[in-house]
């Protein structure tokens, strides 16, 4: 039996994103943590620290707290944690007091992040606390029959890392976890524009531009963007034109990284599994999935069809919150 107090939490480098059954999606926000570094009180978290971000006063600093899918700030995720959890029973209409939580976690953490999982969850206020993982939450929330004996391919591109998992029966049969995401993508974008024209943007001007004129490593009809910047040798502002030809071999190298876990996890499948990812192809999840022309490209570079579920963005938390109906079967709860 589900009750009102159960909900699912995508605990994401980039997003948070919390499910309850009854609501759906109840927020979803950016992973960011707004601090006064005087007090230490939290100034902001999610929209309005994001907003902050490159642009505070000396004393007040964004940090994100979450770094390649793990937690790199125990306290401040606590903090943000029980921000997130007030946020969400106010949307929910209701106190949300001592919730049983599902919380997704990388399919490589160590025992010691899942508990640094667990433990940062407790703090902020939940009664019972179980784990899944990523791969497996991502199949679920983009509609895959995860208990059926057959291969499901998920590729999760997430901020921090990128899983790539097959799973059958209701487990992992196979899977590789790179700490390669969306965020390297910016910073490759960031090193490229400082190396080339001694340009220093920040961490939002990077974003947009992937997001405007980043594609994968196909042919496209090339695009351009102005952007601004601080030139690094006079220390005024100026404004350069980037080629999308450009933005493309920045992040050339992370996005090799991201194809080579794939093939090794597809290397590493059963043979008996093997024609089903050929009749089934590919699912791709996560923000980084939506890199204009990454569908195109990966199925070019492994002949299987790949297709992009329904809404990327929200596939863990909306598997994450599923999984709730099967909360005593969870093979990672913790009891």
């Amino acid at each position: 039996m589900i009750s009102n107090f159960d909900i699912g939490i995508d605990l994401g480098t980039a997003n948070i994103l919390v499910y309850s059954k009854n609501k759906g999606i109840v927020l979803n926000e950016p992973s960011v943590v707004a601090i006064d570094t005087v007090t230490k009180n939290i100034v902001a978290v999610g929209l309005e620290a994001k907003e902050m971000i490159g642009k505070t006063p000396e004393k007040i600093v964004a940090i994100r707290p979450l770094r390649d899918g793990v937690i790199a700030d125990f306290d401040v995720t606590t903090d943000m944690l029980k921000h997130v959890m007030r946020k969400a029973s106010k949307k929910m209409g209701f106190a949300l007091r001592k919730p049983n939580v599902v919380v997704c976690i990388p399919s490589g953490s160590t025992s010691v992040e899942q508990r640094a999982i667990r433990d940062a969850v407790k703090n902020a206020g939940a009664k019972n606390i179980s784990l899944i993982e990523e791969p497996v939450a991502a199949a679920i929330g983009a509609g895959l029959p995860v208990d059926e004996p057959v291969a499901n391919v998920v590729v999760d591109i997430g901020g921090g890392n990128t899983e790539v998992a097959i799973i059958s029966f209701g487990g992992v049969v196979a899977c590789h976890s790179i700490k390669v995401g969306g965020d390297r993508l910016d910073d490759d974008i960031i090193q490229h524009v400082r190396k080339e024209y001694n340009v220093l943007i920040g961490e939002r001007t990077a974003e947009n531009i992937k997001m405007q004129i980043g594609y994968a490593l196909i042919d496209h009809e090339e695009m351009f963007m102005d952007i601004r910047g601080r030139d690094l040798v006079s220390g005024l502002p100026k404004t350069i034109t980037l080629s999308s030809y450009e933005v493309r071999i920045a992040m050339k190298e992370a996005l090799l990284h991201i194809l080579e876990a794939v093939r090794a996890t597809l290397e590493d499948c059963p043979a008996e599994l093997s024609g089903d990812i050929v009749d089934r192809g590919v699912i791709l999840t996560g923000g980084g999935a939506l890199l204009n022309g990454m569908e195109k490209w990966l199925s070019e570079e492994m002949f299987v069809p790949v297709q992009l579920a329904a809404n990327p963005l929200e596939s863990v938390v909306v598997g994450t919150g599923q999984a709730l109906q099967f909360i005593n079967k969870l093979q990672t709860a913790v009891k």
